[in-house]
């Protein structure tokens, strides 16, 4: 999304941390150091430095009870500031030009690329308006040049370090979510999944299938030929699992050693009808299958309910001779 604000504590932390900082800061820079003090500037120089103590504060300490916009439009509200307040000091050097870097970090960080785009031209455009009032138009040319070139390429920079490292933790999860032999969901990623299935289907009033699949002999097959052919077993069979979870709420999961589950959106016949698929799907000589098939809401109110019911088909496909579907009563 064009407008998308990511890692909210970080930025709660990075608006309160500055804000804090800068409060006295100004104070110092605006009150203190400087010779005259005419009121209309102590005013407002007092004023700017108590609302940005209060509103570091609450960022730091109370972020919910800002409005989520808020940080989105916090670079632009600080690059605001910064002009403004260089403008009416005229001050163009390098030490008040220094603040604009936290507007082109915070955005390259928190914000989309678009945002970070938008507080780049509005941190140039800032910058031109001071430089262009307080200095020779060569210099203020050249000032205002440098500035705009070294702060795109730090935002630039860091906006490319995080979409590298947002690649990289996608990598990561994805293999923390997967098996690794086969490659559909591993335990983990099932357990979360199943929650939020279960919940879809109450809210939507839908059927919600499990069907849990176990090799028959499986371990003999490892015995006999060895756990080269048992893996390729393993991944045969999760093709033919993924085979039938044909929608994006469908999940394929194996749960450890020789037993899958698959959650379908589907009733008994359909889930029935996906056995049957996954059978004629295996190639010949390939391991039986035993399947175990549980619904929701039919044969269970809850996650962990339905977990057992379609475990308890499964029990029951075994005692009738294994390689067949047995559904949960």
């Amino acid at each position: 999304m064009h407008y998308q604000l990511r890692d909210q504590h970080g930025a709660a932390h990075s608006v309160g941390y500055l804000m804090l900082a800068a409060a006295p800061a100004v104070f110092l820079t605006g009150i203190v150091l400087p010779d005259e003090h005419p009121l209309g500037w102590v005013v407002t120089i007092s004023i700017t430095c108590v609302f940005t103590a209060c509103v570091g504060s609450m960022a730091r300490w109370r972020p919910a009870r800002l409005p989520r916009v808020w940080w989105l439009i916090a670079p632009f509200l600080a690059t605001v500031s910064i002009a403004g307040l260089n403008f009416v000091s005229h001050d163009a050097t390098a030490g008040s030009q220094l603040f604009y870097l936290w507007p082109v970090l915070y955005a390259a960080n928190f914000l989309s690329h678009r945002n970070a785009a938008i507080t780049l031209v509005l941190v140039s455009a800032g910058h031109a308006a001071v430089a262009f009032t307080s200095l020779t138009p060569s210099r203020a040319l050249a000032d205002w040049i440098s500035v705009t070139v070294a702060l795109s390429l730090t935002g630039f920079l860091v906006a490319s370090l995080r979409t590298r490292n947002d690649r990289l933790r996608e990598v990561l999860e994805s293999q923390a979510l997967a098996d690794p032999l086969t490659g559909v969901a591993n335990r983990r990623a099932f357990d979360a999944e199943l929650v939020r299935s279960v919940a879809r289907a109450r809210r939507g009033g839908e059927s919600l299938a499990m069907l849990t699949v176990d090799i028959d002999h499986f371990k003999q097959i490892n015995d006999t030929w060895g756990h080269a052919v048992g893996d390729q077993a393993l991944q045969a069979i999760a093709a033919a699992l993924r085979g039938v979870a044909r929608r994006d709420e469908d999940v394929v999961a194996r749960l450890g050693g020789d037993e899958f589950a698959v959650l379908l959106r589907t009733d008994a016949l359909g889930a029935q009808r996906a056995a049957d698929e996954v059978r004629a799907a295996l190639p010949g000589g390939s391991p039986g299958l035993s399947i175990g098939i549980a619904l929701f809401p039919e044969h269970a109110s809850t996650p962990a309910e339905l977990t057992g019911a379609s475990d308890a088909a499964l029990y029951e496909a075994k005692e009738q001779g294994r390689g067949r579907t047995a559904l949960a009563v």
